[in-house]
């Protein structure tokens, strides 16, 4: 087929008017009539199995459930038809937008054009009923309507945790919830084992983990336990350690549902993974990619949330602005050239639902770089707020950031929100206990 009858066809709604029967005979009007003439043919319709092929002949008297998820789809109609013949399709998988339908009427019509015309449906989620009026006008659509009560994705990252830290006690178990409008609260008493210098991130959709650190402030007493976060936000105690124990790592989401800790410090300088799946398992090592080091930061980006990156940190003989992608299977990807100050002890979280935030850092420095959903580090925005390092940061809102808690030669418990544009606001009075290098993450 050749021409266009172009996009009128994906427009047309309930005040079609429809035609069957012999040429010319209109058996339904706009409106309700439409809804009684899709009613009565419906309960005729012998529904087939998901076709997700690039080609397919249709039978009349059949439905068919569309996919067009990896491909296009061309539909052949029948040869030959009787009036009152119909075939229905429907977009399985809501991606018509992305991978269309063409429908080659076959030498007969199509809604009174001939088949030198192309017959296109470009929206997600609609579903083309048609049926055979007879030679003049061929093949009507009695219903060509997008599916507008399709269900919603539920929001994700709505609130959020900041755990652990140091202080003058000098480690710290207690935890602050964040609200979805991103007020932080007063400490809940700590469950975990108190510690400084750990990380955590998202799992599972909804839930978080902490993991790794330091349990003792008077010299180094590295774990790998962890922590499991329910949906709720509320923190189970400690799960025996699975690879090897460290402390100033970088931690964040990847894969949809999914979390990956990297990097730290064990003794020495590591890059050293450990990945962990959508129940909250935390699995042995993975051997390290990417420049070894420790005091780095880590956040989710992409159109599907489902990719990360780490950056930033100290590689043993100066700080690095160097960077690694992580896809959304969980490898970690070789170093990308850094860009903006390079620095340790900064944070990151995600912001406006893909795209990520680096801020902050040693020695209180303020300033900002945001990563596009391509995972693109951007040069330095000039700070807003306290300038400190030892901060930690997570999403909320669905959509927003928070940087909070930190040290600049004293402990702080500032905070600073972030727009879901990634502008960072400026400093909100500390809530709960003042702290340095305490992790932070989001749960629904």
């Amino acid at each position: 087929m050749s021409g266009i009858i172009g996009s009128r066809l994906n427009v047309r709604g309930s005040g079609l008017v429809s035609k069957l029967g012999t040429d010319g005979q209109v058996l339904t009007s706009a409106g309700a009539g439409i809804q009684s003439a899709f009613e009565d043919v419906a309960g005729g319709v012998s529904w087939q199995a998901v076709e997700t092929g690039s080609t397919m002949t249709a039978v009349a008297g059949n439905g068919y459930p569309i996919d067009t998820t990896s491909n296009a789809c061309t539909i052949t109609l029948p040869a030959s038809a009787s009036n009152g013949d119909q075939i229905v399709f429907t977009d399985y998988a809501r991606t018509w937008g992305t991978n269309k339908i063409i429908i080659d009427s076959n030498g007969l019509n199509y809604q009174g054009d001939d088949d030198s015309y192309t017959v296109e449906y470009t929206t997600d989620g609609q579903s083309v009923n048609i049926v055979y009026s007879g030679s003049t006008n061929g093949w009507i659509p009695i219903e060509d309507d997008t599916v507008t009560d399709a269900p919603a994705a539920p929001s994700l990252n709505e609130e959020g945790i900041f755990g652990g830290g140091g202080a003058a006690t000098p480690e710290l178990g207690v935890t602050n919830l964040v609200s979805s409008v991103g007020v932080v609260g007063t400490d809940v008493a700590a469950v975990m084992t108190a510690r400084y210098e750990l990380a955590a991130c998202e799992y599972g959709n909804d839930k978080a983990i902490f993991g790794f650190g330091n349990t003792d402030g008077s010299g180094p007493v590295l774990t790998g336990a962890t922590n499991l976060v329910s949906n709720a936000g509320v923190v189970a105690t400690d799960v025996s350690a699975v690879g090897t124990a460290r402390r100033s790592l970088g931690a964040c989401s990847y894969g949809g549902d999914k979390g990956i800790f990297a990097f730290g410090n064990t003794g020495s300088y590591t890059a050293v993974s450990n990945l962990v799946s959508n129940a909250g398992v935390v699995a042995t090592d993975v051997t390290g990619v990417g420049t070894a080091r420790r005091d780095s930061a880590a956040c989710e980006y992409s159109t599907n949330k489902d990719k990360a990156i780490f950056g930033y940190g100290h590689d043993g003989s100066a700080v690095t602005a160097v960077s690694n992608l992580v896809s959304n299977a969980g490898v970690v990807a070789t170093d990308v050239t850094g860009v903006g100050t390079a620095r340790q002890y900064p944070a990151a979280c995600g912001y406006g639902g893909d795209k990520g935030i680096f801020g902050y850092g040693y020695s209180a420095l303020s300033m900002t770089n945001l990563v596009s959903n391509a995972g693109v580090v951007g040069t330095d925005v000039t700070g807003v707020g306290t300038g400190r390092g030892y901060t930690a940061a997570t999403q909320y809102g669905g959509d927003k950031g928070i940087f909070g808690y930190g040290a600049n030669g004293g402990y702080q418990s500032v905070t600073n929100l972030v727009s879901n544009t990634g502008v960072v606001g400026t400093d909100v009075t500390g809530v709960g206990t003042a702290r340095y290098s305490p992790a932070a993450c989001s749960f629904n």
